[in-house]
């Protein structure tokens, strides 16, 4: 089994960030390749940023599909594009937000997200909300730390997110997601110190993406994810 990790933006440190986590969390029998969109922003941060990364990361997924993939991973906490994906391409696809939401669901009643900047909030709820788990998601909590300075040791990160696990906490969560495919890293520190389940989305989309594969589920063309009619506008990759 192939399953395609796909970073809708253009940092390739980032990528090799989501391909560790990816490669951590999959069976012995599924060969995890990694792909990441080959123009737009270098970070996703909000909806500008989103709708700009779209082409690219549509063009890159559907290389990756001819290429043999049999599921695909958008590795953005946004969701970027997900929509879009699921009507152009053949395989099943799953957004790592929504794939971290549905796993915490199933191991705590309540849970909190812990992301980067403010202005990712109403994007995040809003998902959680569509997604049927608005009603268990107790707060959407902003670190105020931009996705590419994560991994640098002067933004004290990993301290930061510590704080607003233990905001959500005291706030009635009882379990953690963390916000954005950067964070992978923190989720077990931050569960040891806290005794929370604390889930990151990376982890969730490879373990959800190849159970649709093992049960031969495909993606519905009834309504919303209908076949595309201009999907050649992408150019050869997607024609």
């Amino acid at each position: 089994m192939k399953i395609a990790v796909t970073n809708p933006n253009t940092s390739a440190r980032m990528t090799a960030g989501m391909l560790g986590a990816a490669r951590r969390a999959a069976a012995a029998d599924v060969e995890i390749v990694a792909g990441q969109s080959g123009e737009g922003p270098d970070a996703i941060e909000g909806p500008f940023d989103g709708a700009l990364a779209v082409p690219g990361m549509l063009r890159a997924m559907l290389a990756a599909e001819a290429a043999g993939a049999d599921a695909h991973v958008i590795a953005c906490f946004d969701d970027t594009g997900l929509d879009a994906a699921r009507a152009a391409l053949e395989r099943p696809v799953v957004g790592i937000g929504e794939a971290a939401m549905h796993v915490v669901s199933l191991v705590a009643a309540s849970f909190a997200i812990v992301t980067t900047l403010a202005r990712s909030v109403p994007i995040l709820r809003d998902n959680a909300r569509r997604y049927g788990l608005g009603a268990r998601c107790t707060a959407v909590l902003a670190s105020d730390i931009p996705v590419l300075a994560l991994h640098d040791p002067a933004s004290g990160a990993q301290a930061r997110l510590s704080r607003l696990v233990g905001v959500a906490r005291e706030g009635g969560a009882e379990g953690i997601v963390l916000g954005c495919a950067g964070m992978a890293e923190f989720a077990h520190a931050l569960e040891e110190e806290h005794g929370l389940p604390v889930i990151e989305g990376v982890s969730a989309a490879i373990g959800l993406s190849a159970a649709l594969v093992r049960t031969g589920a495909r993606t519905s063309r009834a309504g919303l994810w209908a076949r595309p009619t201009r999907r050649a506008v992408l150019g050869a990759a997607g024609s």
